[in-house]
């Protein structure tokens, strides 16, 4: 009995596989779903149809990507997507003949990726955004000082998607309504706990563990105060680690806000004149903060274990022209001379006014002379009046124009009495009453002319002026002989052709640019050469001006 019961159930069971087998032959298998929708026990073009109708009104809806903490939106029309049903219903294969799978689909799900057709030229910037955007870079570990407090910034893994499976999870699930998920890969930071914990226990908190106190004279005190310790420390990546560096130029800045009080600067006598006689300002020896002292080891008073309160050094700077100096000081010989010639009624208003300013200028041994600095302004309220200029290659006016004719006077009167050519300017374009190379233009604010006394000797400066000349002469007592070597010119340039319009054009028959260069070769009064050098100064050519 127990045999035939049995073997009429094996009978059942094969008449029930037999009738399931050949009603679902080419069907798709039970329990399949595509983006949600059920598909399961319909045959191919029904599964078709079904997934076209539920689904189709989807295609333009932006499909959230969420890849770990982080999410992105795509528009699939964008994205270059098409859904292939035909090709999706395939991937659902056929009904599995293993009776335990084939019949495990009553009870249960199993979801089927859609096929996408994909234009590819579309769908490959998409997918370099999302990448992007699904990005998050690790957080690395940092530490500063801010108004005289530790902050740390604790390190934190980043994530990043393979851009292949982003590809993938996006072309298989930019229709599923729980949107695509995408694995992500963490990234450790490079600079973790262990180097920000090193940091805060070490160096910044001896930064912050008491001000650093500089003790100068008269009770002054340089202080670089806890609460300004930022301002002075940071600390940077590197490799695995954070570097400390201590701004030792800012530490040295601090503490000379009070410390510059405590010095005293050196100044020489001065020599004025007045009629027949001078007057003499003395001199005052000066102090000066040692710098150098001041910031060596100021790092390990900082950051490290030095003491953080330490006494100033001073310099003592005596001056180099005293009172005893200057009352002595006689200006019987002439040092050096040079006249140019050549200029309009108001270039000469305007040379006469500047030669007057400096008349009687006193240049003391080390000391600079700088033209700008010494007439200040000039300007109508000066008594400077517009006179012609040279711009851009051609003739044009401006309030002092002519004043370049007593800067090139005056250069060379510097130029061979030997002196230090700290800064000049040549012109742009030779002017043929100056001597090539050895000339020089000034603009108040912008351009000057300098140069040192190197002489242990002062010098007064004198000027005289004629109907049409303008004479430099420097007097004091005589140290060396200067000459002056020309070294041809070279590299002519052609002048170009400009029309210019208006009242004021001038026209000119222009020039051409060259090169030259200009040696000074300095002896002493014994004729043994001291110095030699050689200047190279490169002229534009002019323009050829035609009045149109």
């Amino acid at each position: 009995m127990v045999l035939g019961a049995v073997a009429g159930a094996l009978v059942l069971i094969v008449a029930v596989y037999g009738a399931d087998y050949f009603l679902n032959k080419g069907k798709v298998p039970r329990g399949v779903t595509v983006a949600g929708v059920h598909i399961g026990g319909m045959n191919p073009q029904d599964a078709e149809a079904r997934l076209a109708a539920e689904l189709d009104d989807t295609l333009a809806t932006p499909v959230t990507v969420t890849g770990g903490a982080a999410d992105s939106v795509v528009d699939p029309i964008v994205a270059g997507l098409r859904p292939n049903w035909r090709a999706t219903v395939a991937e659902a294969g056929e009904p599995p003949l293993n009776p335990i799978d084939r019949f495990g689909g009553l009870v249960g799900e199993r979801e089927v990726g859609i096929v996408s057709d994909v234009d590819d030229a579309a769908l490959s910037p998409e997918i370099d955004r999302l990448t992007a955007e699904l990005a998050i870079p690790p957080t690395e570990g940092a530490v500063s000082i801010d108004g005289g407090t530790i902050r740390e910034t604790a390190p934190a893994a980043g994530q990043s998607v393979d851009p292949e499976v982003l590809r993938q999870r996006v072309m298989a699930d930019w229709l599923n309504p729980d949107g695509v998920h995408v694995p992500v890969t963490e990234n450790d930071p490079v600079i973790g706990a262990k180097a920000v914990s090193a940091v805060v226990d070490g160096p910044a908190a001896k930064a912050v563990s008491g001000p650093v106190v500089a003790h100068g004279v008269d009770g002054v005190d340089g202080i670089i105060p806890v609460e300004r310790m930022g301002e002075v420390v940071t600390f940077r990546p590197e490799g695995t680690n954070l570097r400390t560096d201590v701004d030792v130029d800012a530490a040295r800045d601090i503490l000379m806000e009070n410390l510059a009080g405590t010095e005293v600067p050196m100044k020489n006598a001065r020599i004025t004149f007045s009629g027949d006689g001078r007057t003499v300002t003395p001199h005052s020896d000066g102090r000066t903060v040692n710098r150098e002292t001041l910031v060596s080891g100021l790092r390990e008073r900082i950051v490290g274990s030095e003491p953080k309160e330490f006494d100033v050094d001073y310099l003592d700077e005596p001056a180099g022209f005293t009172t005893a100096d200057a009352e002595s000081a006689t200006f019987d010989e002439t040092v050096s001379e040079f006249t140019t010639t050549g200029f309009s009624y108001a270039s000469g208003v305007n040379i006469r006014r500047v030669a007057e300013m400096v008349d009687g200028a006193v240049v003391a041994p080390g000391q600079v002379f700088s033209l700008n600095g010494y007439t200040g302004p000039r300007g109508t309220a000066q008594g400077f009046v517009e006179s012609g200029i040279i711009l851009n290659g051609h003739a044009d006016t401006a309030v002092g124009g002519g004043i370049s004719q007593f800067a090139t006077t005056l250069y060379n009167a510097a130029y061979f009495a030997g002196f230090d050519d700290v800064a000049h300017t040549p012109h742009s374009y030779y002017i043929s009453r100056y001597p090539a190379g050895r000339e020089a233009t000034v603009y108040e604010g912008l351009i000057d002319l300098k140069f040192r006394n190197n002489s242990p000797y002062p010098v007064m400066i004198n000027t005289s002026t004629g109907d049409n000349s303008i004479t430099v002469r420097m007097t004091g007592v005589k140290t060396v002989d200067v000459e002056s070597v020309p070294g041809g010119r070279w590299a002519e340039t052609p002048p170009t052709r400009i029309t210019l319009t208006g009242d004021n054009c001038v026209p000119s028959s222009g020039a051409p640019g060259f090169t030259t260069s200009d040696t000074r070769i300095i002896r002493d009064l014994n004729g043994a050469e001291i110095d030699r050098q050689t200047r190279t100064t490169v002229y534009d050519p002019s323009p050829i001006i035609r009045c149109g």
